[in-house]
């Protein structure tokens, strides 16, 4: 007798694809479901158990639900001219509505009551291009991996920042406070202890202001009449 179709649904359908680097554990995904009614009794077999680590490797999927199992593919020194002879099985079978051994349920299966799916293994190594996106990438997922812990942490930071910024601020103003109140000390001192170089300093100044505000005066008037004239 023939035996039966394969009852789970299985994606990817024919195909697990691992990308590179493979100088670190790459995982691909399986998701396995079971549109029925009836619980299903799985398998994850592979014909290079020592290369791949399988999670989970079998279990019952309940009626009408889903799971996902992870290949994971040991590091291993990559040649592109070597196909990938790597094959996986997912063997299922109708868990009786009794059931309470799993194991017993596999001892015990007719081989017409058993269901498999096969799929072959691919490896693929990134393009340049696509190494420079993942490398412009991570800062941007770096910060979203961020949890709320690390946050906190850096808004405290900045909030430290901001008293010290604000500390500083306050320092230069009592500076320039002491420093008009010294100023304004030392007039009196001067002017009980002229200085004649000083004074002829002031003389210059105020010679200068006049000077000043006399060329004002004659730009106000000269535009006066200007303007008047325009009129």
């Amino acid at each position: 007798m023939a035996r039966q179709e394969q009852v789970l649904v299985l994606e990817p359908q024919q195909e697990l694809k691992f990308r590179g680097p493979f100088t670190d554990v790459v995982t691909a995904t399986l998701k396995l479901t079971n549109p029925t009614d009836r619980n299903v009794c799985f398998k994850v077999k592979t014909t290079a158990p020592r290369r791949y680590c399988v999670r989970p490797n079998s279990g019952i999927i309940d009626a009408g639900t889903s799971i996902n199992v992870s290949v994971m593919l040991q590091p291993f020194e990559y040649d592109p001219n070597e196909k990938s002879k790597h094959k996986f099985m997912v063997q299922s079978i109708l868990a009786p509505r009794d059931m309470t051994d799993m194991e017993g349920v596999w001892k015990e299966a007719k081989p017409e009551e058993l269901m498999d799916s096969k799929l072959r293994c691919t490896f693929e190594m990134p393009l340049e291009n696509d190494k420079t996106t993942e490398h412009s990438a991570l800062p941007k997922s770096a910060s979203a991996s961020l949890d709320d812990g690390e946050v906190k942490k850096i808004m405290e930071e900045c909030r430290q920042l901001q008293m010290e910024v604000q500390r500083l601020r306050e320092e230069n103003k009592q500076i320039r406070e002491d420093d008009g109140v010294r100023k304004r000390k030392i007039t009196p001192m001067a002017a009980s202890h002229p200085n004649p170089l000083a004074s002829t300093a002031m003389t210059k100044d105020e010679g200068l202001s006049t000077r000043i505000l006399a060329l004002c005066l004659l730009f106000f008037v000269i535009g006066a009449i200007i303007g008047k004239l325009v009129l």
